[in-house]
């Protein structure tokens, strides 16, 4: 497939939940279900494309830290969402208040999850409801992926790193994902490796990178201080091989990857 007649961009955002565990930093996981038409099986972090709703006009003003771009704002919601709408956990504040929201009241929202999955409602809509803020100012970001062009289907993607709220309860939503787990980047790494769970090669990049850092104050004052440096995976031919090349600026664990070996 040629540049030219490569798919369109999908926006999209995932976010990494982290977590401190009795062995060290944990991430929140959830695995695919068989029947979605990307990374079907695999294990990857909750996320998902933009929605319309994540663009509304009148969202910045239920966002805290929200960044100053548009786009970059659209991208901080639909990382919140998505988590909520996967896995149940929902960094928003009640207006005024520097807590996130409770456990018991992340309850009596448990319906909202189904409602904004199936678009019956908007994010802006939730939160003029329930008179909520949205926690962007817990994102941060970690790294920026885009599908190579000869893909069928194609993903802009930015990663953001976000403490857990030590009160939500982190659970799949039975749809998207079908099992979830939270997880030390060294097992997630062990188990790729032995072919015990399904992770395709953006996902093990970014569980190395972060599997670099000991606890979660670890992860975050990394993430704040490194460079995001944009993904744009490329296939060559180095000495016979088809290899994905990566750019090195990026600061991953490898440049390049046998083409056999990405799932």
């Amino acid at each position: 497939m040629s540049e030219k007649q490569a798919k369109p961009l999908i926006p999209s955002a995932t976010i990494m939940l982290v977590r401190d565990g009795d062995a060290g930093l944990e991430v929140f996981m959830v695995v695919r279900h068989h029947q979605i038409d990307f990374a079907s099986g695999a294990l990857v972090f909750p996320g998902g494309k933009l929605d319309d709703g994540d663009k509304a006009p009148g969202i910045r003003a239920r966002c805290d830290g929200a960044a100053s771009d548009d786009g970059a704002l659209a991208l901080q919601v639909a990382a919140i969402r998505e988590a909520f709408e996967e896995c149940g956990v929902l960094l928003a504040r009640p207006k005024g208040s520097s807590d996130f929201v409770s456990a018991a009241r992340l309850a009596e929202l448990e319906p909202w999850r189904d409602h904004l999955h199936k678009g019956r409602v908007d994010m802006l809509t939730f939160l003029e409801e329930h008179d909520l803020h949205l926690a962007c100012d817990t994102l941060v970001p970690f790294a920026h992926w885009i599908t190579p062009a000869m893909m069928p289907k194609r993903f802009d993607t930015h990663f953001y790193v976000a403490i857990a709220p030590s009160d939500h309860v982190a659970l799949h939503d039975g749809h998207e994902s079908v099992d979830s787990v939270w997880i030390r980047p060294d097992v997630a790494l062990a188990d790729a490796e032995a072919k015990r769970r399904t992770v395709i090669f953006p996902t093990r990049m970014n569980i190395e990178k972060l599997g670099r850092s000991a606890n979660v104050q670890d992860a975050v004052v990394a993430a704040r201080s490194n460079r995001v440096v944009t993904v744009l995976p490329e296939m060559r031919d180095v000495d016979g091989v088809k290899m994905l090349c990566i750019p090195a600026e990026a600061d991953y664990c490898v440049t390049a990857e046998r083409l056999e070996n990405i799932n």
